[in-house]
């Protein structure tokens, strides 16, 4: 096995040795190629193709780029959900299903998984995917013209080679050993289409507004600059009758509008302008979510219970400001937020307090660690204890004439009235929590560029813990990197280190359980409050099917997610029916789904 790994790199025409790029002659003798054609489908065979499916954001992209300068906005999901991976892992077994690929082989050195490209994979111009595709993207991966250092490193360090076999066969080899059920996940490998890009020093700038080939099943058909952006369903989709994904992304067409309000989006949810709403929060569930549109069963409310990981949400404290340097006063932070309160006044005693950074990932998550709870007189005690003890008439600490006071940055109004509880209970302590909401592209840059105080904000979950780009010395102190509270710790940047590098699973969850207790300790992460369920609202004509979603599904109406994306579809019959009878006055019977299959 070894021997053939090395012929693999000793190739003569390996030109492209020098970025550990390589094209290889042969494949191992003793190869076992795996599939998956038994687990089961999870889409309806009783949906409908056609139909247009309308929701909103709240600000345009500032680009149409997945790598580079801000290019880790909202808008990017669309697109990556629209680019297959090689492989999935089923939405509820967690099997390893295939995508672009049909079939995938370990080897023996523990870090290298091969892969046979599906013969019939295209990009949306037609072109074959290819296995140059996957060498081009470890190169782009790479590349400084794409001005991304995070990507630079992450496949300079992580990634090893790609090795090409033929045209349709590759290997992927990783730079450490890693258990089997993680090698698709820490050494996956999204192809980029050789043919589109041209990497030079002009990259980020030529390619801002360039609409990149993908292999999903839509791509961007309209753009109107701040409006809104279009997609249209491929209807020669190459993937369209396989079988994990055969019977989904039934819709022709997406439109995402930009409405900057959510009051002004809730308005055109129920005049019909917009087919679905989030009603997560407490606020739209209980109280908009009640009118006429409702009550006559024009609009559907669902509530649907899940089992995923949780992302980290809750105020993120920046080190380099002076004030929060003082771990006293970050704890005592801690001690005076309410969240307690927050869930009974206005949460309506749905949610729970988040417990700590990583929640929800099984052996790797240590339930051992839950957050400094609400406390005054700890609070207090430990203001007392600083320089922080005298306080100016309207009852804010003060130090030299500074005042205790700090901005909390949010980017959705909707958080607004949970601040300014938790900001009532900080001023009984002397500290000022400060509201400051910007529109989300704003509060993006704010945050990525570590101009904020304390952010209060959420990250998205991944597979397993992640704690280089969120905690590593690597990444503080400078923009566009995901160490938002500027944490420079030694000791924790080798346990990260090590955990990174580790090759045992036994080995990765002990490390995993040290760091989340040594990153608790610093207080520089107060968790909020999670849901376990997400909830929302679509009008009648929109169908699901009868296990309605996913166990990992947050995102009910989500069109293009290669797991949990694209269930639902629209009935035309019924939409002529809902809007005859809306005119006419008349109405049907109202409907709340309360969905706990997954709870």
């Amino acid at each position: 096995m070894k021997n053939s790994i090395i012929n693999c790199l000793k190739f003569t025409c390996a030109l492209l040795l020098s970025t550990k790029i390589a094209v290889a002659a042969s494949l191992p003798n003793d190869i076992e190629w795996l599939t998956n054609t038994a687990s089961p489908e999870w889409s309806s065979k009783e949906a409908q193709k056609g139909g247009l499916l309308r929701f909103s954001i709240s600000n345009f992209p500032p680009t149409l780029r997945t790598a580079g300068p801000d290019s880790n906005n909202y808008f990017r999901s669309f697109l990556l959900d629209n680019q297959m991976p090689l492989v999935e892992i089923h939405p509820n077994t967690a099997e390893i299903i295939p995508m672009l690929a049909s079939h995938w082989a370990y080897d023996h050195d523990g870090k290298t998984v091969y892969y046979k490209i599906k013969k019939n994979a295209r990009w949306s111009d037609g072109i074959p995917v290819t296995a140059d595709d996957f060498l081009f993207a470890l190169k782009f991966n790479r590349s400084k013209d794409i001005a991304a250092p995070w990507y630079n490193t992450y496949y300079n360090e992580e990634i090893e080679q790609v090795i090409k076999f033929d045209s349709h066969t590759i290997a992927i080899v990783g730079a450490r050993v890693k258990p089997k059920s993680d090698l698709h996940y820490y050494y996956n490998l999204q192809p980029r289409a050789k043919h589109f890009h041209q990497l030079d020093p002009h990259w980020v700038n030529d390619f801002n507004w360039k609409i990149e080939p993908n292999t999903g099943p839509y791509q961007i058909s309209n753009i109107r600059k701040g409006k809104l952006i279009a997609f249209k369903r491929k209807l020669d989709w190459w993937a369209q009758d396989d079988r994990y994904l055969r019977n989904r992304f039934n819709v022709n067409k997406v439109l995402i509008k930009v409405v900057r309000d959510a009051n002004i989006a809730y308005k055109y949810f129920e005049s019909g302008e917009l087919d679905v709403l989030n009603l997560t929060l407490p606020e739209l569930w209980y109280e908009k979510a009640n009118g006429p549109m409702f009550q006559k069963g024009f609009i559907h409310k669902l509530s649907f219970y899940n089992q995923t990981e949780q992302g980290a949400s809750g105020f993120f404290l920046n080190l380099d400001n002076k004030i929060l340097q003082d771990i006293k006063v970050r704890k005592a932070i801690a001690h005076c937020l309410n969240f307690d309160n927050v869930i009974q006044q206005i949460l309506h005693n749905d949610y729970q307090r988040l417990p700590r950074f990583h929640t929800g990932y099984g052996e790797y998550s240590n339930n051992q660690i839950t957050p400094l709870k609400f406390n005054l007189k700890k609070a207090i005690k430990y203001l007392d204890s600083t320089h922080w003890n005298n306080k100016d008439s309207s009852g804010i600490r003060v130090q030299a004439q500074e005042r205790l006071s700090l901005t909390v940055s949010y980017g959705n109004k909707l958080h607004e009235p949970q601040i300014n509880l938790l900001a009532n209970d900080a001023k009984k302590a002397g500290i000022e929590l400060k509201p400051q909401f910007l529109e989300s592209t704003a509060f993006y840059h704010h945050v990525l560029d570590k101009k904020h105080d304390i952010a209060w904000l959420g990250w998205s979950a991944g597979f397993r813990p992640a704690y280089w780009q969120h905690f590593h010395s690597d990444n503080a102190h400078k923009p566009n990197t995901n160490n938002i509270t500027n944490l420079t710790d030694s000791h924790i940047d080798k346990l990260i280190d090590a955990y990174r590098h580790a090759t045992q699973q036994e080995e990765s969850i002990r490390l995993a359980h040290t760091l989340d207790r040594e990153i608790a300790a610093q207080a520089i992460f107060i968790p909020s409050t999670v849901a376990p369920f997400t909830r929302v609202g679509f009008w009648r004509w929109l169908k699901l099917p009868k296990t309605i979603a996913t166990k990992s599904s947050s995102n009910i109406f989500n069109p293009f997610h290669p797991t949990q994306g694209g269930l639902f579809w629209i009935d035309g019959k019924s939409k002529i029916n809902t809007l005859s009878t809306k005119r006419s006055g008349e109405g049907f019977e109202a409907s709340t789904v309360i969905n706990r299959d997954f709870e």
